[in-house]
Order: structure tokens, then C-alpha cells, then sequence
């Protein structure tokens, strides 16, 4: 007989007559901590799902596998059964803490909830049990009523993040499931969310299944891993082991996709961009005649400058004003100050004036998806751009100009005549960079192009960028919190906070000697480094 707490065996999960999930074992001991790493569609979530069933059922089914806990078999037992096992004996944490969460409902009413099914209790008992895991997971004024009866919008994704593990912790589980707990947060809340399921972990004895395609993250949370690509697990280990002797050519394909390298060094002298005392400031309105009583300073002050060839990576916590910075540069959001794009004022220019100037100051946005019509074709999309500036000739010229410029982002040219719906995440941004470059811009602002992309994905889209740049001379404002991106494409860098600028100069100088407390708390969480006393960040 087993005495691992949680034993999967076998297991296979079809959705219809594709195989998701494919003869995958694993067993999980008390307080450890195993981690199943691999890229998005490798199986990961659908095999934490099984565990609880939460698939789609009926199209989802099994046809081989055990899954038990206690040696008690919960692949296939009745829906009361495994409705007292979730939330009481194993709790899971998903990836969109927003979507997750009931937006009509307060955090107070949502965590009780599972108290008063669980554990049968009186309203003021979940009252004051809910404002201790509140305390217990870091939320400030856990004890005030305006947070109580807040609703999930009214917070930061780390605080939706502490909301998700409070009520997952409610019961005191002896399993967390983890489904990607931090991949759209800034690294200092990643930190201090990993830190706190540690604690928590320690505190409380669970074990936890961990489910990202994060390394860094692995390395410095997990006991053991288990590596998955097209629904089986190809390596197991133990995490040291892992990452020091990987075997499997996937395992090793991995741990070696993190962006690398920088761009080729900028010798221009050419200014294609200057901003000084950039302000973007909106007003807070109150009152029946709505009148201003303060602003909101997103961006407040800033003074950059961009020549062209080089790379300017912007980086800072979310609400830091990163994005609206992009978006103001763009005229996009209203704005003060100087702004000149290649020696024209563009403060004064209509938005018809602007027109014109649109096809040389392009923008790939974080979510490629979000930014594409359903409805149209690849080569649509593309030649929207070439339609409004009277550009490519006719039909098939344009066709050809589309065709290359696919092959140049590294997609097949036949790929014009499918939709984005059809193309993976990576493939999505791809068409995304090809939709701006193929006007020919001076300059293009990447918000976040790479956040929801895996390692790997992530490393090829780093590279196309940097190739793009030296055969385009292409301009770029690079935004991002994840600064080891930052870092392989950036010849400067700004550092926002709250709308500031708090430290700029040569990446080099940003990543190597940080100035700045704020830029070195960034740098810690990002390159999991360790702050001294002094202020000294050492590895």
C-alpha cells in the first residue's frame, strides 16, 4: 500500500477523441513541494484539473488511471464525495485570480463561503476567520469594513492573488494546487507571493503541486520536478538534479530558452525621439458638477530620449505609468510637454495632421489576440495598414509584400489566409510584429509583447526583435516587468515608479550597479538576489 498523500497513475485524459494527458504518474508526500513544468499544451492544468474534477465532462473523459489520496480512489467517484474533498482537503489557486473570482460579490462573502460549507459556521465566526487569513496572507487593513466588502476589481493583481490563496487556505488543506499563481504579476509581488505560499507551506504542513512553465521559479520552490510536453512527463527529479544533469533533449531545450545575449550596439547619432517633461495626468472629478479636485499623475515629468537603431527598455511595477507613457508618446492618451518624433513637434498636430505619421510610430500590444479582428484573415489584418497609408500597389502586390514579410517574422506565407484564432500565442505576436513592420516605421513601441508567452516562446520573439532592429534600423521603446527580457533587448533603460522616473542610464549600469532602492528591490526579485543590510545586492 502507498503512503504517498496524493498518487497519480496512468492517468490519460481525452477530450473527445484527442489525448490531452497521456500515462502520467506522480506521487506527492506530505509538505513537499513538486513542480510540473513544461510550455503551454503540454498537459500541466489538465492534469491538475482531473484531480478535482473541473473538466469539461462530458467531452473530457478517462479512459485509464487512478488518481487517490489516501490511498481512497477519486477518478470517477460521485460529485458529493469529491465536492467535500475540494476546498477542504485540497484547495487550488488558478492563473486569473480575476476571472476566478465573483465580481458581484465582496472578498468577505467569497471566502466565507467555503467556511460556512465546510466547516458549518456562524457568520461571525467566518467574520473573524476571514480577517485572520487576510492577516495571515498580507493583506493591509484586513480588519477595516471598506476592505471587507470591497470587490474583486477594487484590488491590485497581487492582492486579487493573496485573496485566491486566503480562500484556498480557509480549510487549511492538506494539498495546494498552484496553476500558475504568478504569471502576470510584477517580479517583487512574484517574490513576495512565492515567499508567502513558502511560509504558509511551513507553516501549516501542506504539500503543494506547483504547475508553471517558469524555471526560476522551480529552482527556488520546488523539492522535486516532473517535466511534461504533449501530455507526458519525459523527466522526473529531484529539482537540483534536474538543473544541474537535465537528460531529456526537452528538459534541456528549456532550462536553455531564456532570453540571451543583447542587441548589436547602437552607433547612430541620429535622435528619432525626444521627450522632456513628459506629464499625462487625469483628473479626479467629484461631486453632482463633477468638479476637479486632484489628478491622478500617471505619468509625471519624464525626460527620455531615443536615437534611432537603439532599443529604450521601460520597465517598473504595474500602475507605474509604463503603458500610458507608450501610449501618450503615440498621442494616444493626452499629454504635456515636449514631444518630438524625427525633428517635428507633434504637441500641436491635429489628429488628421497626425495621420500621415501614424505609418512611421507603430505599436505591438501585450495581447495579440485582443488586438486582432475575429472576423479577419491574417492578410487582412496586415494589409489594413497598407490600405490607410495608400501603399503595396494592387491586390497582388500587397499579397506578395504580406507574403514576405510573414516569411520574415518566421511564419509560413500560406498563413495570410487563416485567422488569428487558428495560431498559437507566440505565432499571434508574431503577426502582430509583422502588422507594424511591414509599413516600415521609425520607431515601435512594444507594450509587454512577451508576458504571456512561455520561456521559449519568449526567447524566439527576443531574437526576431533583434534581427528586425539590424536589418530595419528600427527604433524601439521597449515596456516590460520582466527584466531578464529587458536586459537581452535594451541598450538603455528607464525605471519607472508612480509615474516617475527614478533611475535611467545604459543597461549595463541599470543591471550591474543599481542606484536606487527601488531599482535594486527590482533587480532582487527579478534575478532572485539577496539585499544586504548595506544596501549591497549580491548573488
Amino acid at each position: 500500500m502507498s503512503t504517498a498523500l496524493l498518487e497519480i497513475k496512468d492517468l490519460e485524459v481525452h477530450f473527445g477523441d484527442d489525448p490531452a494527458v497521456r500515462g502520467v504518474s506522480f506521487n506527492l508526500e506530505k509538505g513537499e513541494t513538486l513542480a510540473l513544468v513544461g510550455e503551454s499544451g503540454s498537459g500541466k492544468s489538465v492534469t491538475a484539473l482531473s484531480i478535482l474534477q473541473l473538466l469539461p465532462y462530458p467531452r473530457a473523459h478517462h479512459p485509464n488511471g487512478s488518481i487517490k489520496l489516501d490511498n481512497e480512489e477519486l477518478l470517477g467517484c460521485k460529485e458529493r464525495k469529491i465536492r467535500a474533498i475540494r476546498g477542504n482537503r485540497i484547495a487550488m489557486i488558478f492563473q486569473e485570480p480575476l476571472n476566478s473570482l465573483n465580481p458581484l460579490h465582496s472578498i468577505e462573502h467569497q471566502i466565507s463561503e467555503v467556511l460556512f460549507v465546510h466547516k458549518l459556521m456562524t457568520k461571525r465566526q467566518a467574520r473573524d476567520r476571514v480577517i485572520e487569513l487576510l492577516n495571515l496572507v498580507g493583506m493591509e487593513n484586513a480588519t477595516s469594513e471598506d476592505r471587507l466588502k470591497a470587490l474583486p476589481h477594487e484590488f491590485s493583481g497581487g492582492q486579487q492573488q493573496r485573496i485566491m490563496i486566503a480562500m484556498a487556505l480557509a480549510n487549511e488543506p492538506d494539498i495546494l494546487i498552484a496553476d500558475e499563481p504568478t504569471t502576470a504579476l510584477d517580479v517583487t509581488v512574484q517574490a513576495q507571493i512565492l515567499k508567502l505560499i513558502k511560509d504558509l507551506q511551513a507553516k501549516l504542513g501542506m504539500a503543494v503541486l506547483m504547475i508553471t512553465h517558469d524555471l526560476g521559479i522551480v529552482r527556488n520552490l520546488a523539492d522535486r520536478v516532473c517535466v511534461m510536453t504533449q501530455g507526458q512527463i519525459v523527466e522526473s527529479g529531484q529539482t537540483q538534479d534536474i538543473f544541474n544533469t537535465p537528460q531529456h533533449p526537452y528538459t534541456q531545450k528549456l532550462l536553455a530558452a531564456e532570453p540571451k545575449g543583447k542587441p548589436e550596439d547602437c552607433t547612430s547619432t541620429q535622435q528619432i525621439l525626444k521627450v522632456e517633461d513628459f506629464k499625462v495626468w487625469y483628473p479626479i472629478k467629484r461631486g453632482v458638477i463633477k468638479r476637479t479636485v486632484g489628478h491622478v499623475k500617471a505619468v509625471n515629468g519624464i525626460t527620455l530620449s531615443v536615437r534611432q537603431g537603439e532599443t529604450l527598455g521601460v520597465v517598473g511595477e504595474s500602475g507605474s505609468g509604463k503603458s500610458t507613457l507608450g501610449r501618450a508618446i503615440l498621442r494616444l492618451e493626452d499629454s504635456n510637454g515636449t514631444l518630438v518624433f524625427d525633428e517635428r513637434d507633434l504637441q500641436p498636430l491635429t489628429q488628421k495632421e497626425l495621420r500621415p505619421l501614424r505609418r512611421e510610430m507603430q505599436m505591438v500590444f501585450q495581447d495579440p489576440f485582443g488586438s486582432m479582428s475575429p472576423r479577419l484573415s491574417v492578410r487582412q489584418i496586415i494589409e489594413e495598414g497598407l490600405l490607410v497609408h495608400k501603399l503595396g500597389g494592387d491586390t497582388e502586390a500587397r499579397k506578395k509584400i504580406i507574403g514576405d514579410i510573414l516569411e520574415e517574422v518566421g511564419l509560413d506565407r500560406d498563413a495570410q489566409d487563416r485567422y488569428p484564432h487558428e495560431f498559437s500565442g507566440g505565432q499571434r505576436q508574431r503577426i502582430a510584429i509583422a502588422r507594424a513592420v511591414v509599413l516600415k516605421p521609425k520607431l515601435i513601441i512594444l507594450d509587454e509583447p512577451t508576458s504571456a508567452l512561455d520561456m521559449s516562446v519568449q526567447a524566439q520573439i527576443v531574437e526576431l526583435l533583434r534581427a528586425l532592429q539590424t536589418k530595419h534600423n528600427l527604433a524601439y521603446i521597449f515596456i516590460s516587468h520582466d527584466l531578464k527580457v529587458v536586459r537581452a533587448m535594451s541598450h538603455q533603460v528607464l525605471v519607472m515608479q508612480n509615474g516617475l522616473c527614478v533611475e535611467q542610464g545604459p543597461r549595463d549600469d541599470i543591471f550591474d550597479a543599481p542606484k536606487t532602492d527601488y531599482t535594486k528591490a527590482l533587480m532582487a526579485a527579478a534575478f532572485k538576489l539577496e539585499a544586504t543590510e548595506s544596501g549591497v545586492v549580491n548573488v
